[in-house]
């Protein structure tokens, strides 16, 4: 049943994208900022996985919310410190954005 949730696969999408390009970090960046936002992508999907099992999806759900904002946060610092073209900085907000949307949905759902 997972691998039909929508939103599992579009961030498991995000985490095989954004995997070479952190690797790609220089050293200095890659143990902290690299290691700190694989952590949040895998958290995520941990967290996805969480609520999915759980009767009661919304606390797991608003978590998975908070982790959003703070993998958001991670790009736009990788952004702003050069580690992230662009382009890169740009498809990984469009599919943040997006796993976002359903997140909503999926919380408005479990209502």
């Amino acid at each position: 049943m997972l691998h039909e949730l929508t939103i599992y696969q579009k961030h498991y999408d995000l985490i095989l994208y954004a995997v070479p390009i952190i690797n790609k970090y220089p050293r200095q960046h890659r143990f902290t900022i690299g290691q700190q936002t694989l952590n949040c992508l895998v958290d995520i999907a941990r967290l996805i996985v969480q609520a999915n099992r759980e009767r009661d999806k919304r606390r797991s759900q608003f978590e998975v919310d908070t982790k959003l904002e703070e993998l958001r946060l991670l790009i736009r610092l990788a952004k702003d410190l050069h580690l992230l073209n662009l382009q890169n900085y740009g498809q990984m907000s469009e599919r943040i954005s997006e796993i976002g949307r359903l997140l909503g949905g999926w919380i408005k759902a479990a209502r």
